[in-house]
């Protein structure tokens, strides 16, 4: 997948390129490959510096051979730099985190954007999704919802008082499943809501 990523960018063709990585470990796992790859090419490059260096050493020609194998390594060592500089440039690159109104989710997340920041990846901010909306639920509320909402109501507190102005949008829960264009309108409605 990381290869995939890489090619589409590198096409250069679209103004904005949208990666959904979720779960979230899968998305560190994924960018963390740049650095994984670039240790790889880097053994291999010395490993074959060194093995050439042998053949030339033992062989009683001196002409220089191509090398189609050196000649890759280089340049995919120069395309992991190149996706390096992407990944950790802010003014092109930015992460998004999605939370849940809920403890785990925003334990979760307060955890891996200090593990991007080690990658050197921006953070873009977080978005809130699956908010119930008060003013869409009657006074006559069933003990299941307004257990919900006082619950999510604490959870947003905490969800400030971490993220303060890095909560860039809040997504209410939806009657339905956000599926098809209808929907996807109704949720960018709310996501670029400012």
């Amino acid at each position: 997948m990381f290869e995939n990523m890489i090619e589409i960018m590198f096409k250069n063709e679209y103004d904005f390129y949208v990666f959904d990585t979720a779960p979230t470990a899968n998305a560190r796992r994924l960018l963390g490959m740049s650095k994984v790859y670039s240790l790889w090419v880097e053994k291999m490059l010395k490993s074959r510096k060194e093995a050439k260096s042998l053949r030339e050493l033992l062989s009683f020609s001196k002409r220089e051979e191509k090398d189609p194998l050196m000649d890759y390594l280089l340049n995919f060592k120069e395309r992991m730099g190149h996706v390096k500089e992407l990944l950790t440039d802010d003014d092109l690159t930015a992460f998004f985190f999605v939370t849940l109104p809920e403890s785990l989710p925003i334990a979760v997340i307060t955890r891996f954007i200090n593990w991007f920041r080690e990658f050197g990846i921006p953070v873009g901010g977080i978005i809130v999704n699956g908010l119930i909306q008060k003013d869409q639920v009657g006074k006559d509320l069933v003990e299941f919802v307004r257990n919900r909402v006082q619950m999510q109501d604490e959870h947003m507190a905490e969800i400030w008082q971490i993220f303060g102005d890095r909560v860039r949008a809040i997504l209410p829960l939806f009657e339905t499943e956000v599926k098809g264009a209808k929907m996807l309108t109704r949720m960018m409605e709310h996501l670029f809501a400012a």
